[in-house]
């Protein structure tokens, strides 16, 4: 990881320098990142699970007795 020297954030249209931030407060941009990634991971499984909840559909429409 890149020296928290030249590492800035950006909150609420302010920049702050990561390194004069306290350690709590580096902690809890830490923590925000990890759960930014998690919250992209699980959109990502949700389009997962979508698209294969769209081929079920789909699979289950070419199966059914045609309607006339």
């Amino acid at each position: 990881m890149a020296d928290t020297q030249d590492q800035t954030i950006t909150i609420d249209g302010a920049d702050y320098n990561l390194a004069d931030l306290s350690e709590n407060a580096r902690n809890q941009v830490v923590n925000l990142r990890v759960t930014d990634q998690e919250i992209a991971r699980l959109q990502q499984q949700l389009a997962i699970a979508q698209t294969a909840r769209t081929a079920y559909a789909n699979a289950l429409k070419s199966e059914l007795p045609q309607k006339h």
